[in-house]
């Protein structure tokens, strides 16, 4: 998993007491780092709480700081954004579903011997998310904490060719996704479920990765500008991270919320893959969000190829920043992580200066959930022996694909 945590679970005569995840990390700090900085700095800052997501930290501060400020970017800046973001979670998702989560069922004690019992499935993951990689580089001009998005759109064109580049690649890409997809199917994933709420952006007519409204599979739909009214951060003593909760309870978000609320909206490739698992709705066995990934991936491959296809078919010079005055003013955004739905708050002064911010990440929003979940887990494994005992207690908390880095930014 990204980052270092631990757990401890308290059980008197098979009856759990607690189930508490220990993050062994220090808290980082960086929404102080951001007060007093010019708006300009933000992305470049925000975008260094993970290697492995930020792409989506510079994506949802941009979209903040715009909406503090009133700016408003072309159709062809958002698309482009959007591929920016699929690019993220085809590479983060391959890397958790395949390199970090799959050992856990082969009972394979680590990726390196994975890698070496099942070659082949190895450079399939390897081509998936190189492809991705690639997109992001593209477009951000490096694969790691882009350079090239901006607060108003970004500060050079991609190169044509290397867009139908990508374009071109689509349909071998995809079909190594596929084929790994059905390498997937074989793995036989632990039954567990434990309803929930689950929360994600949802859009009309589309599978929601970089906009739309907060939704849940309870009835919520609000605008993202209420998310902090209706959901609670929560600095529990002796925790390094603020947990989130909504009404007083836990919830759960990321691939798994997603395909469950917006399974309509997938690709046509992505929603035949997922009517291939056979999933009865709703879905609420943690241990499918690894699944619910590999449906993503094959979303994602398949829908930025579409995304690029439009944008070569329009104005690219569309999304080179344009200027623009500064008012100041208060604005929020959310974008979908892979992890989930991350979101940011940003209060900005009349000269440009950042007066307050306030960042919730997907995997502080996701640890309650993920304790609730395993306290109830723990019954079914008190009989096994120790050794084993540990194995299925990793290979649930993996599944969740954490992100500490994330959580204690």
């Amino acid at each position: 998993m990204e980052g270092h945590a631990g757990f401890m679970a308290s059980v008197v005569k098979g009856d759990v007491k607690s189930a508490k995840i220990e993050v062994q990390e220090g808290i980082r700090l960086i929404e102080g780092v951001l007060i007093g900085r010019h708006f300009k700095d933000v992305p470049v800052i925000a975008q260094r709480i993970c290697g492995i997501c930020p792409v989506v930290h510079n994506l949802t501060s941009i979209k903040a700081t715009e909406n503090a400020l009133g700016i408003k970017v072309s159709e062809e800046t958002k698309k482009l954004r959007e591929v920016l973001e699929l690019g993220q979670i085809i590479h983060s998702h391959a890397l958790h579903l395949f390199f970090l989560s799959l050992a856990d069922f082969l009972d394979i004690e680590n990726d390196i011997k994975l890698t070496h019992e099942y070659p082949e499935e190895t450079k399939k993951a390897v081509r998936i998310r190189e492809f991705g990689m690639k997109i992001v580089k593209v477009i951000g001009g490096r694969v790691i904490h882009p350079l090239t998005s901006e607060v108003g759109g970004f500060k050079k064109i991609p190169e044509e060719a290397e867009l139908r580049e990508i374009v071109q690649e689509v349909p071998a890409v995809l079909k190594v996704a596929q084929e790994l997809g059905e390498f997937f199917k074989t793995i036989n994933m632990p039954k567990f479920a434990r309803e929930t709420e689950y929360v994600c952006l949802s859009q009309k007519g589309k599978y929601a990765i970089y906009d739309g409204d907060i939704v849940s599979n309870r009835g919520l739909h609000i605008p993202v500008e209420k998310f902090e009214t209706n959901f609670q951060e929560l600095q529990k003593q002796n925790e390094i991270i603020k947990k989130v909760e909504h009404h007083g309870e836990s919830y759960l978000i990321g691939a798994i919320a997603r395909v469950n609320i917006g399974r309509d909206r997938l690709s046509s490739e992505a929603y035949q893959y997922l009517e291939s698992l056979n999933w009865q709705f709703p879905n609420y066995n943690p241990f499918d969000n690894i699944l619910a990934q590999m449906v993503e991936v094959i979303h994602a491959i398949s829908e930025s190829g579409s995304l690029i296809k439009q944008l070569l078919n329009s104005k690219l010079e569309n999304i080179l920043t344009k200027q623009f005055s500064i008012t100041g003013g208060e604005g929020s955004a959310a974008v979908e992580a892979p992890r989930g739905t991350l979101y940011y708050h940003i209060d900005i002064d009349k000269k440009g200066y950042v007066k307050d911010v306030n960042i919730i990440t997907p995997t502080a929003q996701s640890l309650a959930n993920l304790e609730d979940d395993i306290a109830e887990y723990i019954p079914e494994i008190l009989d096994f022996q120790e050794k084993e005992k540990e194995k299925k207690l990793r290979a649930f908390i993996r599944a969740y694909d954490p992100c500490i880095s994330c959580a204690v930014h």
